[in-house]
This record gives C-alpha cells, sequence and structure tokens, in this order.
C-alpha cells in the first residue's frame, strides 16, 4: 500500500459523501412506505461497510480528470452502484443462497427481519439505483445504466455457477469465470463508470477494473481461510464449509497470493499513463489486496 498517501482516510471521506447520499435514497422511500420495509431498506444501505465500489468510481473520475463534486455524474453513479452491491450481499445472505447470518458486524437483514422482508429490500434496491441514476438528465446516465445493468447479471450469472460450483471439482479456468462474473463484474464497472464520467473510453478502462475485481476476490478468499469473524464483520471459514471452489483452495495460499499480485501489477502497469492525478486510484488498487477486512 502506498506509504505516502493517505488511502484509509480518503477512503472515509468518500463513504462519509454516499452514505448522506444513501440516506437521503432511504428517505425517498419512505414517502411511500410501508413502514417495515423502509426501516429495512434503511437498515441494509446504511449498515457500514468500506464503501470501496463508491470510492473506486470517484478515484477512476479523478483519475481521469472528471468531477466528483457532491453533485456530479460520478457521485451519481457511485451511489447507484452501491445500492446494486448492497441488494446483492442482502441476497447473498438469504438461506437459500449463502446462509449467512452476520453482515458488517450486524445481522444480516433477513434474521434483523425476516427472509420475505429481505428478498423485497432487495427488489427495491434495483429499482431505487437505475431510479437514481436516470433522474439526471446528463445523456451520460444511459450509458451508465446500461454498463450497470449488464454487469449486474453477469454479477447474478456468477453467483448462479458459484452455487452450481459447490462440492463440485472445478478447474483453474471454471473458479477464475466464478470471479469474474460473481465479483469483478461490479468492481470492473466501478472503474469503467468513474472513467466514463469523465469522458475516457469504457472499453480501454473496464479490464483494468476487472484485474481489480479479481484481485480483489482472491484477497477475499484468503481472509476467509485467515481472518476471524470480529475482523471481518462476518463468517469466516464459511466457503471451505460450504464446499464453494476458491482459487486459494485450488491452487494453495501462497500461489493464490502471487496471482493476486501479478493481476495488481498488471492494474498499476496500466494506469500509469494516467500521472499524479490517478494518484487515489493506483492507492486505492494496492489497497484491494492488502486490506485486513
Amino acid at each position: 500500500m502506498s506509504a505516502d498517501f493517505p488511502i484509509e482516510d480518503y477512503v472515509r471521506a468518500v463513504a462519509a459523501r454516499v452514505e448522506r447520499e444513501l440516506a437521503r435514497l432511504a428517505d425517498a422511500a419512505a414517502a411511500e412506505g410501508p413502514a417495515r420495509l423502509v426501516e429495512a431498506i434503511r437498515y441494509a444501505l446504511l449498515g457500514g461497510g468500506k464503501r470501496l465500489r463508491p470510492a473506486l468510481v470517484v478515484a477512476s473520475c479523478e483519475g481521469h480528470g472528471g468531477d466528483v463534486s457532491d453533485g456530479s455524474l460520478a457521485l451519481r453513479f457511485a451511489v447507484a452502484l452501491e445500492a446494486i452491491h448492497t441488494y446483492s450481499l442482502v441476497h447473498d445472505d438469504l438461506p437459500a443462497m449463502d446462509d449467512d447470518d452476520l453482515r458488517r458486524g450486524r445481522p444480516t437483514v433477513h434474521r434483523a427481519f425476516d427472509e420475505a422482508t429481505a428478498i423485497l429490500v432487495g427488489d427495491a434496491l434495483q429499482s431505487l439505483a437505475f431510479e437514481h441514476l436516470l433522474v439526471s438528465d446528463d445523456p451520460r446516465s444511459a450509458r451508465l445504466a446500461r454498463l450497470l445493468a449488464e454487469s449486474a447479471t453477469r454479477m447474478v450469472r456468477g453467483q448462479a455457477r458459484d452455487l452450481e460450483g459447490e462440492h463440485a471439482r472445478l478447474g483453474e479456468a471454471e473458479v477464475m469465470e466464478i470471479m469474474r462474473a460473481k465479483t469483478g463484474a461490479l468492481l470492473a464497472a466501478s472503474v469503467a463508470g468513474g472513467a466514463l464520467c469523465a469522458g475516457a473510453d469504457l472499453a480501454a478502462t473496464y479490464p483494468i477494473g476487472l484485474k481489480l475485481g479479481l484481485a480483489f476476490q482472491i484477497a477475499d478468499d484468503l481472509l476467509d481461510l485467515t481472518g476471524d469473524a470480529a475482523t471481518l464483520g462476518k463468517r469466516a471459514g464459511k466457503d471451505a464449509e460450504a464446499g464453494k471452489a476458491t482459487l486459494p483452495g485450488l491452487l494453495g495460499p501462497e500461489q493464490a497470493r502471487r496471482r493476486a499480485e501479478a493481476l495488481l501489477d498488471e492494474a498499476l502497469v496500466a494506469l500509469a499513463p494516467l500521472g499524479g492525478r490517478a494518484v487515489a486510484l493506483r492507492a486505492l488498487a494496492r489497497y484491494v489486496l492488502d486490506r485486513r477486512k
């Protein structure tokens, strides 16, 4: 991690800005009700977390010379993307999927409320995300909405393949494909969408985000092997219990770590031409791999 850039402070600052907008999103939902659903939406949206994906949106937009002010398209996209990510967590935690009781150090939505409410929360967050993004009259909003929709669909396909692969003997190519879809898609959309907000080319920046997404998932799988619930804010060791195929499980922790470092190096090389304005994006790329939770 870069020693001369305060990445933790940067992530916290972006998170604070995004959470103010997420609170407004929940307030807007409150006008329609019903009360229990609104309470659960607020619980899900404002349950903490690193807000890594919004930070990548903002850093990528900055790195490509774009506007990241509070009223910017970049911040609007960051909020919409975080709402989609939150929906995915709510649904992934359900008993029919990963069956988790703990998320971000708190009971999961279906535990704090009930399963039906958790399903409805996820449904509502998808709609709210696109409504929030498309209320902008910026013509780029439609391109961003398409990017977000396509990435969310890839994420769902990745989750389906992940469930199908439980207790199966998957090869490295199959595991990598699951990671590209389930985790890589939204992280790639973060980097590419932020760049698009600055007028950069989507096709050129998406592969950089995908490399970071793969590195993130490998790091997450390594943390699942070595971390504890108190630090992670979620149950540790659950992948092995569920018989999920992961790169650390397939190649071993050391080889998987080297693979993640190689992906990070490739991403940093691709970001080098952006120069000093992308210092936050490069530091965030390192943070993806070096984080502890």
